[in-house]
C-alpha cells in the first residue's frame, strides 16, 4: 500500500446563537477542496456539524475536557451540490429538543441560496451519556 500525506485547512465562524437557531459562515478556500476542485463533503459535514453542536450547546463556549459536551450519535448527511470557491453559510434549526436526546437539522448553502448539504444529527447530551 502506498503511503501518502494529505493536509487541508478548514476554517469557519460561527455568526449567530439564539434559542431556536444557530449560524456560521465559511469561505471556499483551497484547504477544504478535493482532487476535482470542489469542497470536500467532509469539510461540509464538519462545518454543519460544527453548527448544528453550538446550537444544542446553547451558545456555550467548547472548552477542552468540558462536561456538557453533546456528543453526536447518528450523522445523516445528503451532498446535493457543490462549489469551487464563494461564501457558504449554515443554518442549524430544532427538529426535536429533549433532556437527553435531540436532533437537529442543519443546510448549508452557497451565496445564492442554493442548498448545498442537509445534515441531520442526533446528540445525546453528556449527562445522558455518563448517568
Amino acid at each position: 500500500m502506498a503511503e501518502r500525506t494529505l493536509h487541508g485547512q478548514i476554517e469557519f465562524d460561527i455568526t449567530g446563537v439564539s434559542e431556536h437557531e444557530a449560524m456560521g459562515e465559511m469561505v471556499v478556500t483551497p484547504g477544504v477542496l478535493n482532487p476535482f476542485g470542489t469542497v470536500h463533503a467532509g469539510a461540509l459535514v464538519w462545518f454543519a456539524d460544527v453548527v448544528a453542536t453550538n446550537l444544542v450547546l446553547g451558545g456555550e463556549q467548547v472548552e477542552e475536557g468540558m462536561n456538557s459536551f453533546p456528543v453526536a450519535v447518528t450523522l445523516n448527511a445528503q451532498l446535493l451540490a457543490n462549489r469551487r470557491d464563494g461564501h457558504l453559510t449554515a443554518q442549524a434549526r430544532w427538529v426535536k429538543r429533549g433532556r437527553r436526546i435531540s436532533t437537529v437539522r442543519t443546510e448549508v448553502r452557497d451565496a445564492e441560496g442554493r442548498v448545498l448539504l442537509d445534515l441531520t444529527s442526533t446528540h445525546m447530551s453528556a449527562r445522558a451519556a455518563t448517568g
